[in-house]
């Protein structure tokens, strides 16, 4: 992008307090038009007269900030008086936190000092033009907010003026990296109205918002100048009731405001939070003078229209997709991250993908996955082609099947969700490069050898001691080194590239796999063997892997990688009875079990509430971890039986084959595509199953074992129930 401006930045270290930079300009003559573009090192908020220019919170968003640095562009035709102010304050943000760093990126970044650009282009209706550009000329000084951080929180002094301005200096800041906006706008989304107060047997006030959120605590109050509010964040109480924040590690999450005199509304302004509750520290009259009507949650996530919906007869089942939307939208902020509370709130690129199917059908999130996408690549480019464990990368150049499988998985499910060519083209390049990694990187021809990898992560058949499940490195490496390459000869024919090196590549994998590992000996092992159409028999593998399923009580004991598919594996070989008892079981381990706990997000780990109350751990124990919500693509696809045509991508074709099941009386399913609602219905009728099925193109709908060809429009159909 071409600038005429500079950044700029203080002339001497604010330390933690946040600068405040300003611009007094006049306005001469009337003016028909007036846009300013702005970015900054760390997030920022920029006002006119007071007024913010925009609904967007945490700008400039989160990139991958060696080679990407979005610059927002708002139409402050409005706001423009005579006399003007223009002032932008920035804190530490993602690009100056330290963001979990474990290598040199964010030691990097954070080094630099906070820094802002901006750009005022004012049109006059004569066709005068005239730039504010930020120079010399731009006072700055220290904030009201004295502190802020992604982990720690933030600390405001709404009192505060600053006893002296001070003329900005230049700073040669990373005008090579700057891209226009790609992503959604960070918004405010919703007001989460405080449900319960009450005092811990510790003898502490606590507020209850009902729902696990992402975002930050707005707090009404009278108050004196100087009096103090100090919250704490929390996600769950522990067994004996009292506040528990173990488990965000070493994250604060405070706010802290010194309020100024008489009546306001506070709220951050830097930085965001996860929590359920809050623990009211400090308070004008102590603790006890809080009452709920002082306190609301601001909900926090990336511009999402939500474009799905499902309903059933089973209020738990009902309670479990609330979650899972939930649980999306407290992780797709500007990237989509593990957690949104702890000490981390990374980009894992391996919850991602096994997310990006049921995500592309909650919310529209082509823009959302474009952006990221472009990180993705970015990141890839500078850590010599392999895709790293998050994205950005901050944890340094390091990779692992199944998480850097994202490169390729992510492109094509959003293809499949939105049809959009140009952005397949646009990520085609990313994921060859991907598999040509692993090709050049593997110790044996034809397998993914070597390397560390995540293996089943959190599998529950893991070894005593271990984070990763029983299945075999190598064995998921190869099986996702043949997935990536089927999807990348798919994404490459629909490109109308030749693929024939590709094909041999494959028929190569899958010769190796199989000669490699005749045997499965988990049930993510099964799992992926038949999903992946690695198994040499899939009705065979498919056998086994129910008999693994029931052997050891009808439960699942899959990881991060075999979950997400696990479901599919069985219904497409005839086990969907079996998949539906996975689905619907409410003992530990199930989807239900978090929700029989008053879960209102997804978890981290199926017990990360244990029956006696104790919690799993306390160094890994997210309550807001959406990885597992991924069941929701089979609800969709199998329960309801919407999915799209390979060879019609983005719905131009669907297909609807609805799979019943006698415990649930009814579901009702929809999906907004960009050819229009999609609906899925079935309900039991006496001895048959009544299917209500709406399409706006054409379609191939499937029930009862025979198939018909309709066109766009709504229909009945009936089949006996068996």
């Amino acid at each position: 992008m071409n600038f005429t401006a500079s950044f700029i930045t203080p002339a001497r270290p604010f330390g933690d307090v946040c600068p405040v930079f300003k611009k007094t300009f006049e306005v001469r003559k009337p003016i028909s038009s007036a846009f300013l573009r702005a970015t900054a090192l760390g997030t920022y908020f920029a006002e006119i007269n007071g007024e913010r220019v925009s609904d967007f919170v945490l700008a400039p968003g989160w990139t991958t900030y060696r080679k990407r640095l979005q610059v927002q562009t708002y139409d402050v035709t409005s706001l423009l008086r005579d006399e003007n102010t223009l002032a932008i304050t920035v804190g530490k943000g993602w690009y100056r936190s330290p963001m979990a760093a474990n290598g040199d990126v964010q030691a990097t970044l954070m080094k630099n000092p906070p820094a802002v650009l901006a750009e005022l282009e004012i049109t006059y209706e004569d066709g005068e033009k005239e730039l504010i550009l930020s120079d010399e000329s731009w006072k700055v000084a220290e904030s009201t907010v004295r502190f802020s951080e992604i982990y720690d929180g933030e600390t405001l002094d709404a009192a505060f003026v600053p006893e002296t301005e001070e003329n900005a200096v230049l700073f040669e800041g990373p005008m090579d990296t700057l891209i226009p906006q790609e992503g959604e706008d960070i918004v405010e989304t919703e007001i989460v109205g405080a449900i319960k107060l009450f005092k811990t047997p510790k003898g502490e006030v606590v507020i209850d918002f009902g729902q696990e959120v992402t975002g930050y605590v707005s707090v009404r109050v009278n108050a004196h100048k100087g009096d103090e509010i100090l919250l704490s964040h929390a996600e769950m109480m522990d067994k004996e009731g009292n506040f528990y924040t173990e488990n965000y590690r070493t994250a604060k999450a405070k706010y802290h405001i010194f309020c100024k005199e008489g009546k306001a509304v506070y709220k951050p302004l830097l930085t965001f939070f996860g929590f359920r509750y809050i623990r009211v520290d400090k308070f004008p009259g102590g603790p006890d003078a809080a009452n709920l009507e002082n306190f609301s949650a601001i909900v926090v996530h990336s511009r999402m229209k939500k474009t799905a919906d499902f309903k059933s007869s089973s209020f738990k089942l009902n309670k479990l997709y609330q979650n899972i939307l939930w649980g999306q939208r407290s992780n797709y902020l500007d990237v989509p991250t593990d957690c949104p509370q702890r000490n981390e709130r990374l980009g894992w690129t391996g919850d991602a993908e096994v997310f990006v199917r049921a995500g592309a059908i909650n919310f529209d999130v082509e823009k959302f996955f474009a952006k990221w996408l472009g990180d993705m690549a970015a990141d890839q480019e500078l850590d010599g082609g392999l895709v790293g464990h998050v994205i950005p990368n901050t944890l340094g150049v390091r990779c692992s099947a199944a998480w850097g499988d994202a490169g390729v998985i992510c492109p094509w499910q959003i293809f499949l969700a939105y049809g959009d060519k140009a952005l397949l083209a646009k990520n085609y390049p990313m994921m060859k490069t991907w598999v040509d990694y692993i090709t050049s990187h593997t110790t044996t021809p034809g397998l993914w050898t070597g390397g560390t990898h995540y293996g089943d992560w959190l599998g529950l058949d893991a070894p005593s001691g271990s984070y990763k499940g029983s299945s075999r490195d190598e064995f998921i490496a190869t099986a996702y080194y043949a997935y990536s390459t089927s999807l990348l000869i798919k994404a490459g024919e629909a490109l109308g590239k030749d693929m024939e090196d590709y094909k041999a590549l494959y028929a190569s994998i899958v010769k190796a796999f199989r000669e490699t590992f005749p045997d499965y000996k988990t049930q993510t092992e099964c799992v992926l063997a038949v999903y992946f159409g690695l198994a040499a028999e899939p009705q065979k593998a498919a056998d086994q892997l129910a008999a693994m399923v029931k052997k050891c009580g009808s439960h699942l004991e899959t990881g991060f990688v075999g979950t997400p598919y696990l479901l599919h594996a069985l219904s497409s070989f005839g086990y969907a009875d079996l998949a539906y008892t996975l689905l619907l079981r409410e003992e530990y381990p199930s989807w239900l079990y978090a929700v029989n706990h008053n879960a209102t997000t997804m978890w981290e780990h199926w017990d990360g509430l244990m029956e006696n109350g104790d919690f799993w751990s306390a160094d890994m124990n997210s309550f807001n971890h959406y990885a597992y919500g991924a069941v929701a693509d089979w609800m969709f696809g199998v329960m309801a039986g919407i999915t799209t045509d390979e060879d019609a991508p983005g719905y131009a074709r669907v297909r609807i084959a609805p799979m019943p099941d006698e415990r649930l009386d009814w579901i009702d399913a929809s999906i907004e595509t960009r050819h229009g609602l999609v609906k899925s219905s079935w309900r039991k009728e006496e001895s048959f199953w009544r299917y209500e099925i709406t399409t706006p193109v054409d379609a191939e709908i499937t029930v009862g074992g025979a198939t018909h060809t309709i066109k766009k429009g709504s229909y009945i159909f009936y089949s006996p129930i068996e």
